[in-house]
């Protein structure tokens, strides 16, 4: 006699926001498998159990085994799902989003399609950075400018603040080890924030590659959203750890750690899912909207699906 196995899809919208998620989990070197509505990660220590509709998104490292029925539960869910290199440094791929609408994709698109929206998005990113300030009339090249400065006072604070020795962003992205602490924890909490920020826009059925700021890369729009925050968490959180740590201690480890319990601390995700909603104009009920399919008309813009429109 078989086993009585469930595979009832579960209605998407009776799945927690994304903003209600976990931020994310990161799992290496371990055999993922399914249990009813959890994911089962089991490796030499045991077998955890983790309910695969709370977690926001789930960081796949190197030595991970996972099963066709654990990414079917992972795919109904809307979890995101990235397969990441050794300490969460490189993004390699990741899976569908929580939204089955385009309607925000489409939105995204239409602004940075038209320079005069992109560049009205750009301002807004900016302004968010530069508290208090009227951007509304800066070109790109004096933002940029501007930006530059703020973000080397950002770490000569830190490093003043936290007594760290800082000289320059410097680092190799094929070799963790080759560089300095500070910017080992710069890269780890850097790539965190990324992936959240990542795992937000695929949820939200966004593209990753359409950015208004940084622009050719398939990750350029993630890139916009996570300079949004760093000078408030991976920058100041990055010499922290390096103050607080020994030669001997696992950077990427202790930045995975210690930014994922800063995310959960402040809430980056809901902040995160709210400015994307304000830089592009969007509505809460057109975030999730249920399996909407419509053929395009150029004339009646969208016309129902499912109909035959044979003329006779």
């Amino acid at each position: 006699m078989k086993n009585k196995v469930f595979n009832s899809k579960t209605d998407l919208k009776d799945l927690p926001r994304i903003s209600d998620r976990v931020t994310f989990i990161y799992i290496e070197r371990a055999k993922i498998n399914r249990i009813d509505g959890a994911i089962t990660a089991r490796d030499i220590r045991g077998l955890v159990k983790i309910p695969a509709a709370m977690i926001g998104i789930l960081m796949l490292g190197p030595g991970v085994e996972i099963t066709h029925r654990a990414m079917e539960l992972l795919g109904d869910t809307g979890t995101s799902v990235i397969w990441v290199g050794e300490n969460g440094v490189r993004n390699y791929s990741n899976g569908r989003p929580l939204a089955h609408s385009t309607k925000l994709l489409e939105k995204q698109a239409k602004l940075v399609s038209n320079s005069k929206s992109r560049i009205k998005v750009a301002r807004l990113m900016y302004a968010m950075r530069f508290e208090g300030e009227d951007v509304s009339r800066l070109t790109m090249q004096q933002l940029r400018g501007r930006e530059g400065s703020r973000i080397r006072s950002v770490y000569r604070k830190n490093s003043q603040l936290f007594d760290v020795e800082w000289t320059r962003r410097d680092y190799n992205p094929d070799d963790f080890d080759d560089s300095t602490p500070i910017n080992q924890a710069l890269s780890a909490c850097h790539v965190c924030l990324y992936g959240l920020c990542h795992s937000i826009i695929t949820a939200l059925g966004m593209a990753p590659g359409l950015g208004f700021v940084h622009t050719g890369h398939d990750k350029s729009f993630v890139y916009d959203i996570a300079d949004l925050y760093k000078a408030e968490t991976s920058i100041p959180l990055a010499f922290e750890i390096v103050k607080e740590s020994s030669e001997d201690d696992d950077i990427g480890s202790i930045s995975r750690r210690k930014m994922r319990d800063l995310f959960r601390e402040r809430k980056i995700a809901k902040q995160i899912t709210r400015d994307l909603q304000f830089l592009m104009g969007i509505d809460d009920e057109d975030i999730f909207e249920i399996e909407t399919i419509n053929l395009w008309d150029e004339k009646e813009n969208h016309v129902p699906y499912g109909i035959n429109y044979e003329v006779d």
